[in-house]
């Protein structure tokens, strides 16, 4: 039987994403081989100053964004919040992040389990660096510290970013979420994008998603029409 493929669609300055990251890898825990996991990244935060500025303008703007992203987090024990994020540190954009991580996938070994990846790490501790640590993600100088941490060879980075194989891969993302009519992080597509799972779903709804996709694989009994 061949596995359930689940499109992963997020943002890396997305508070929902950062807390939400954990489902994803308890989905690949606990079923293993029978699913495969395909990492996009969608554009919410492309200027995010102007996004905060604007939409939060009657709401203290970026005071008003950080009391709200610490409420959130309240809601999440397993994620740490710092209490200065877009106080004292105010990234402009997450495409620079994502520009980094697409060149990870370029450079990594793809045979992995997507547990197992340094993309998938990568992700991780990008996030773990704004949210937890108040680093500024869109400076190129911290994220390549961070993947120097993670004893990723930063030189191939730079080379797959400056031929502009890592735009080109990133640019693929961000078209892929207009075809696919993805407006938010996180979104899970499953069933060729019959099955959408946006922002905050519980790890029982996606768990149910995928046991019945897995249940009916190859049937026809999914619909009555």
């Amino acid at each position: 039987m061949s596995p359930v493929q689940i499109s992963y669609f997020s943002d890396v300055l997305c508070v929902w994403a950062y807390a939400g990251h954990r489902r994803v890898e308890e989905l690949v825990h606990q079923f293993g081989e029978q699913v495969t996991i395909e990492t996009h990244y969608c554009s919410v935060f492309p200027d995010a100053h102007s996004k905060i500025e604007d939409k939060w303008a009657t709401r203290d703007t970026y005071a008003g964004f950080n009391a709200h992203t610490l409420e959130v987090a309240k809601t999440f024990p397993h994620v740490t919040i710092h209490p200065d994020i877009w106080t004292s540190t105010r990234p402009r954009t997450s495409s620079s992040a994502h520009l980094w991580l697409k060149a990870v996938e370029l450079i990594e070994d793809r045979d992995l389990p997507w547990l197992d990846r340094l993309s998938t790490r990568a992700a991780w501790a990008v996030r773990e660096a704004f949210f937890k640590e108040a680093r500024d993600i869109s400076d190129w100088a911290v994220l390549g510290a961070i993947m120097t941490g993670l004893g990723a060879d930063t030189q191939a980075l730079r080379a797959v970013i400056e031929d502009s194989r890592a735009v080109t891969a990133l640019a693929a993302d961000y078209h892929l979420c207009h075809e696919s009519g993805v407006t938010g992080s996180p979104t899970l597509r499953l069933n060729g994008g019959r099955q959408v799972l946006f922002g905050n779903v519980g790890y029982k709804l996606i768990e149910a998603n995928v046991q019945e996709l897995l249940r009916t694989h190859g049937k026809q009994d999914a619909s009555w029409c």
